[in-house]
């Protein structure tokens, strides 16, 4: 019986020192997994840096980045603009341009979107090249559009709404029409 532990006991001093051999090579492949992965990482900082670079250096056709407007500037996009009440959550921005589209050149449509949820918020802004438009679209108010009756207001936008993302006009409502 001792001999079968005797024998027992240097078969397992065996097996450990195996598993010891296994898992140091083991141990190797792991660490040159990690010194792959630093070294591609690496390579993607460096390719992100580039790209960032180009960017920079040259904007995209037609996109120069935020455009910071003069306070003239402002109330002459205000004075060829409009405020699109009631409009359906699921409307996109090419829909409204198309609605309103026989009132004149669109410059931009922009829906409002809540902050944090993404969601519209069920009312939009649309720029026309000219303060004509404006009055035309008004024979658009009370119109419907995706089902929905819409109410359009000249001259709405009142200070920033646009470049803030449009949080600013969360709780501004339309004006109340004279009793």
């Amino acid at each position: 019986m001792a001999a079968l532990r005797g024998g027992g006991a240097a078969g397992q001093r065996g097996a450990e020192a195996a598993a010891a051999a296994s898992g140091g090579t083991e141990l190797e492949a792991i660490k040159a997994r990690v010194r792959e992965m630093e070294e591609e990482a690496e390579k993607l900082k460096e390719l992100q840096n580039e790209v960032e670079k180009q960017m920079n250096m040259s904007p995209p056709p037609g996109n120069a980045g935020p455009v910071i407007m003069s306070l003239e500037e402002k109330m002459e996009a205000d004075a060829r603009s409009i405020y699109v009440g009631n409009v359906d959550y699921g409307a996109t921005a090419e829909e409204l341009e198309a609605h309103f589209h026989g009132c004149g050149s669109v410059n931009r449509v922009t829906i409002l979107c809540d902050k944090y949820s993404g969601h519209p918020k069920g009312f939009a802004y649309i720029e026309f090249s000219d303060k004509e438009s404006v009055r035309t679209s008004m024979a658009l108010d009370e119109s419907l559009f995706r089902g929905r009756q819409i109410k359009v207001i000249p001259g709405e936008i009142g200070g920033g709404g646009r470049e803030e993302g449009g949080d600013t006009l969360t709780d501004r409502a339309p004006p109340s029409p004279p009793r």
